[in-house]
């Protein structure tokens, strides 16, 4: 423990989830338990009077917006854009199979380099530059997964290969939803949060290797848009959290081949997405859950709950049971809680029907609120693991290299140990949720001014979900705020 001020610090152990469907037979097997070590960032907790200030914030805000912001402004944000200049849509094959030649390599360095994962580039990449970084460079950019996964530049360079255009054998059955890509990301979250050793390096080279096949099948049968777009968990991810950019690429009118770039309100492109049905409003849910119930779990609170003893915490391997509850909890919650909101809203307005399309609407708006959870639990961790992802780059097998001339470059954590920039960190967490918070409202809006079409039924729809959103805002204050086992 490391003490910066009155506020009391710990030491963070979380770590990198294996992108694999097969996560619970790899949880089955034996090896070494690795206690999240790929994770050594300093996390420390929020003080009390930021948490405090930044609940009154979202309060007075959120209700601001509602109550005083003229209609127009909303109307003009829906509206409003700025047509950029034009991309090739086919250099998407390019920087896929690029990605794809990374993604190989880094398995190589899994099953070959260092087993230790601050040391090994597979661990720091996915986790550090790839599920942190690259997700909140969605929030900005768009759908820029499109352009990077590695499945898209392999599949069409193999069709192009057979030459043949012929149509995937099967159908994914439309009533199908997207249920596989609720099943995927269950798992997922699982491996992260509750099996023994997620950041083994072999480990993980060996699930993400897997998880690659089995969507490399998948979209070989059902076809690369069926399976991308309904089945393959993190095109569905990072598609849904794309609608809060401010930058998007819309396809050109007659012209497949290329893509306008636009510029336009931040959390604007929602009104343009396709419904949502009951699986798709249970995948984004659990998205959203995910990022809360990590933390949760590890609360003197919850432990207590459940009769452990945080100051004696028995590690992973001692709670795999009231961890695994605790997600689908935190899940089932939201879900719950969310849904009587919109039910509620739908009832004042004096809207009787349509509660599914208000459901579907609704639940792409609390994706700000998840990137902001992102950001404020994961800043420190990208701070000093950046460091070291530097350093596995130059020594990608732990052989001695050094590939960037890096010298006796050294990790520091020195800006942990400055109150300065603590504090400058502190308020960093507390603005990224508060403004999340704003912003998922201000996009809710936008929605219930569609579905409900009069600006006063509008403004009383969104009341109970308002009501949600600061509630959800102030527990991930206080997820900063109280003390969690290490």
């Amino acid at each position: 423990m490391i003490l910066f001020n009155p506020t009391l610090s710990r030491l963070v152990r979380r770590g990198p989830a294996a992108l694999s469907l097969a996560a619970v037979p790899l949880a089955l097997s034996a090896g070494p338990a690795w206690a999240h070590a790929s994770d050594r960032g300093l996390i420390m907790l929020l003080p009390t009077d930021r948490y405090l200030v930044g609940g009154a914030i979202a309060v007075a805000v959120s209700f601001g917006l509602l109550a005083f912001s003229p209609d127009r402004l909303f109307r003009w944000a829906a509206t409003a854009r700025l047509r950029l200049f034009t991309i090739d849509d086919r250099w998407r094959v390019v920087t896929s199979i690029a990605a794809f030649a990374l993604f190989l390599g880094l398995i190589a360095t899994g099953l070959l380099g260092s087993r230790d994962p601050l040391s090994n580039p597979l661990t720091l990449t996915i986790w550090t530059l790839w599920w942190v970084c690259i997700t909140l460079l969605h929030g900005l950019f768009g759908n820029l997964w499109a352009w990077i996964n590695p499945w898209t530049g392999p599949y069409r360079l193999l069709r192009r290969l057979a030459g043949g255009d012929a149509e995937p054998p099967l159908t994914l059955p439309a009533r199908l939803g997207y249920w596989p890509a609720v099943l995927a990301f269950a798992g997922f979250a699982w491996f992260e949060q509750v099996d023994i050793a997620p950041d083994d390096p072999e480990r993980l080279a060996i699930a993400a290797g897997t998880y690659w096949a089995v969507t490399f099948i998948g979209i070989l049968l059902f076809g690369e848009k069926a399976w991308l777009s309904r089945a393959e968990c993190f095109s569905v991810f990072y598609r849904i959290i794309s609608r809060v950019a401010p930058l998007s690429a819309e396809p050109v009118a007659g012209d497949e081949s290329r893509r306008r770039l636009v510029l336009r309100p931040p959390g604007a492109a929602v009104l343009g997405a396709p419904l949502l049905p009951i699986s798709g409003l249970f995948f984004l849910m659990l998205t959203l859950s995910s990022v809360s119930s990590e933390d949760f779990n590890r609360t003197f609170f919850w432990l207590g709950l459940h009769g452990v003893n945080p100051l004696e915490y028995p590690g992973r391997s001692g709670t795999m049971v009231i961890n695994s509850i605790g997600i689908v909890l935190v899940w089932a919650a939201l879900i719950a809680v969310f849904a009587g909101a919109v039910a509620l809203g739908n009832r004042m307005a004096g809207r009787g029907t349509g509660l599914p399309e208000s459901l579907g609407r609704l639940a792409m708006t609390i994706a700000p609120i998840s990137l902001a959870f992102h950001l404020a639990h994961y800043l420190t961790a990208v701070m000093v693991n950046a460091q070291y992802a530097l350093l596995a780059a130059s020594d990608p097998f732990g052989r001695g290299s050094d590939l960037l001339g890096l010298g006796g470059f050294q990790v520091t954590t020195s800006f942990l140990m400055n109150y300065e920039s603590v504090e400058t960190i502190w308020n960093l967490q507390a603005a990224a949720i508060v403004g999340g918070h704003v912003l998922a409202v201000y996009m809710a809006h936008l929605v219930a001014l569609r579905l409900h079409g009069d600006a006063r039924a509008a403004t009383v729809s969104q009341v109970p979900l308002a009501v949600v959103m600061v509630l959800y805002t102030l527990f991930g204050l206080w997820l900063l705020a109280t003390p969690i086992a290490a």
